[in-house]
């Protein structure tokens, strides 16, 4: 309990249990998780970065989703080159791929990949029959003559729990094992190394750091991301670190090792968007300037009366679909929507930070029975628009304006974004698609640019779930 309460006050006071014996080696490390395209603080972490090698060995690391929630970064001619750019001039040394590291297809990663100055590792991953390099599953770095093994390790929450959390068509050339079945291959890293920390990098969430630290305790240290969580915990004598989301925090841990085991270490976990002493490096926030400064970005499509929330945006986006791709209802999973509306001006900005992924539009006409169908084995909550919905512990239908009950043969078509029919493909075939030339982004920026009126879906709340039995 005493280590506990110790590592979870970590990120301000040092464990001063243990001496500093002569001989043993000091490290820093520096961390970040889920930055998921933000850049404006890479110029202060620089500044700190370098001011520590200054002073002694340090390393820094990414523990996974650097792209997927900045249009700077995603729409860029070279989508996600501006954070790789950026990191390698930060000086990064290893990272753990991410589940959206994946979002742009194999190509477009492995293109990333290339242009990395530092490594990616990841174990539970076969790219034998990818456009993409088999990443190494683990690397061991030398700092100041020591050596010390990092292991990457990726979640497998997506489809079927068969993948990461990404768009299935994405990583088709690839296959994934289930991180607890890969893990205990690499008990032995450590020694085979000779290593003197072995360090899971890992892009798994909390939970799973946390199991992993409990049962394969050949750990020194566990660095994460995926959870969006600060999190300086001491699990089963190994520190558990996470660095919070979108480049708002820096994690910080300085080790003392001695005999290939860590003595002492203390963690800390930097506000990037308060900390006093870190002016930014000149040289690259001229860099991300040139970046930010992308016009393309900044054109005015709409007008908003409101500042939109998470539900509010569920209701237009369905809506937006409907109308501009002319179909009889629309839905959108939750997760879909990453940013909101604020009141003004609508700029393109806005919609590709609220839709960043680059999802193909599709249409499928089905019967209302089959849609029925799908909703009730889907078992996940979706937006919609242009459905009225009457459900209840017992029955779930699709019912007209008066609440009389579609039949079930009647044919409803349906707009939506191409990442739910390959999720749930055991519903949707592609065959029966009829696949747009245009991105769901570029159809809600079709609506916004057709309108006569201001934009206003305030309290509107649409989301449907089927709970029959």
């Amino acid at each position: 309990m005493l280590l506990a309460v110790l590592a979870a006050c970590g990120e301000d006071e040092p464990n001063n249990d243990v001496e500093n014996p002569g001989g043993a080696f000091d490290l820093t490390i520096f961390f970040v998780n889920d930055p998921h395209g933000r850049i404006d603080n890479f110029a202060k972490i620089k500044t700190i970065v370098d001011r520590a090698r200054a002073q002694g060995e340090v390393l820094v690391v990414t523990a996974g989703d650097l792209f997927a929630g900045n249009p700077i970064v995603d729409q860029a001619a070279e989508p996600g080159f501006p954070i790789i750019d950026i990191m390698n001039q930060v000086g990064f040394d290893v990272g753990v791929l991410g589940n959206h590291e994946f979002d742009f297809g194999t190509t477009i990663l492995q293109d990333r990949v290339e242009q990395s100055d530092f490594p990616w590792i990841l174990a539970n991953i076969d790219a034998s029959q990818s456009v993409l390099e088999q990443p190494d599953p683990f690397i061991t770095l030398s700092a100041g003559g020591f050596d010390i093994t990092f292991l990457g390790l990726i979640e497998t929450r997506g489809k079927d729990r068969e993948i990461p959390s990404t768009h299935p068509l994405r990583v088709a050339d690839l296959s994934f094992q289930r991180h607890r079945e890969v893990v205990n291959n690499y008990a032995n890293l450590k020694a085979e190394e000779g290593s003197d920390l072995l360090i899971g990098l890992t892009h798994l969430g909390s939970r799973d750091d946390i199991f992993l630290a409990n049962n394969s305790p050949f750990f020194d240290l566990i660095i994460g991301g995926h959870s969006h969580e600060r999190i300086s915990e001491e699990v089963n004598g190994i520190p558990v670190i996470q660095a919070g989301s979108n480049l708002r925090t820096l994690g910080r841990i300085d080790l003392t090792i001695e005999n290939q085991e860590i003595a002492d270490y203390r963690v800390r976990l930097i506000d990037l968007e308060t900390v006093e002493d870190a002016t930014p490096d000149e040289a690259l926030a001229e860099v991300i300037a040139t970046y930010n400064n992308d016009d393309s970005f900044s054109t005015v499509v709409g007008n908003s009366n409101i500042d939109h929330e998470f539900l509010d945006m569920g209701c237009f986006y369905t809506t937006a679909l409907k109308e501009f791709m002319d179909v009889d209802f629309t839905i959108q999973n939750l997760g879909g929507i990453r940013a909101g509306f604020n009141e003004g001006p609508i700029t393109t900005f806005e919609v590709f930070s609220m839709d960043p992924f680059n999802n193909q539009s599709v249409t499928f006409t089905k019967t209302v029975g089959e849609f029925e169908n799908f909703f009730c084995g889907a078992g996940a909550e979706f937006f919609f628009t242009g459905i009225t919905v009457a459900s209840s512990s017992n029955d779930f239908q699709l019912v007209d304006d008066n609440g009389v009950p579609l039949a079930d043969d009647m044919q409803l078509t349906l707009g939506v974004n191409d990442f739910i029919p390959a999720l749930y493909d055991d519903f949707f075939d592609f065959a029966e698609a009829d696949i747009k030339d245009y991105t769901t982004a570029e159809a809600v920026i079709g609506y916004l640019q057709s309108l006569n009126e201001d934009v206003d879906f305030g309290g509107c709340i649409s989301v449907l779930e089927c709970e029959a039995n």
